[in-house]
């Protein structure tokens, strides 16, 4: 590692064990800038919130038009919660990398992800788990209307949609229950 710039070899950022580590600044949909740009601040990795606040902060996030940085809100809550409830913060993940890649002009891989990011959350409906209030029906109807809007042929035509515009409500009512 070279100790001016702290990365190891051939300008990859990694940490002490060797695993990547980008410093490099990003933009709202998470995409790498150059070094000493300004940035969107990244968010912090290992939060443990509970899973209001995180619906919460995912939702905050979302309406910023900064679908990557939530999805690494619901990738905490993912690894911190309990396994029964795994499948919930994954769907809720891919949901977001979905409107990341499709606002990125991604638009294949955008769809393919919101829709599978669906089928996760789809379990939910019905008693399929506590889901702290998350729309289940609304989030899978969102997603599937935007992944047929944005793949080839789809409707939305050529642009990609707006981050910020598309931004899904997450829960049902007003907050989210903590």
């Amino acid at each position: 590692m070279s100790e001016a710039s702290g990365r190891y070899g051939r300008g990859r950022d990694r940490d002490e064990e060797g695993r990547a580590r980008s410093a490099r600044p990003r933009d709202g949909l998470g995409r790498p800038l150059p070094y000493g740009a300004p940035g969107v601040a990244r968010q912090p990795e290992g939060v443990v919130r509970a899973p209001g606040e995180t619906l919460r902060e995912a939702q905050r996030l979302l309406d910023a038009g900064m679908p990557f940085h939530a999805h690494e809100v619901f990738e905490d809550a993912w690894k911190s919660g309990p396994g029964g409830e795994r499948e919930l913060w994954q769907g809720l993940a891919q949901l977001a990398v979905g409107l990341t890649h499709a606002a990125r002009g991604n638009v294949t891989g955008g769809a393919r992800l919101l829709r599978r990011g669906a089928g996760r959350v789809a379990g939910y409906a019905d008693g399929g788990g506590e889901t702290y209030r998350v729309d289940v029906p609304g989030l899978v109807a969102w997603a599937e209307e935007l992944a047929g809007r944005v793949e080839p042929g789809g409707a939305g035509g050529t642009a990609p949609p707006d981050a910020a515009t598309e931004a899904p409500r997450l829960t049902e009512g007003r907050g989210a229950a903590g």
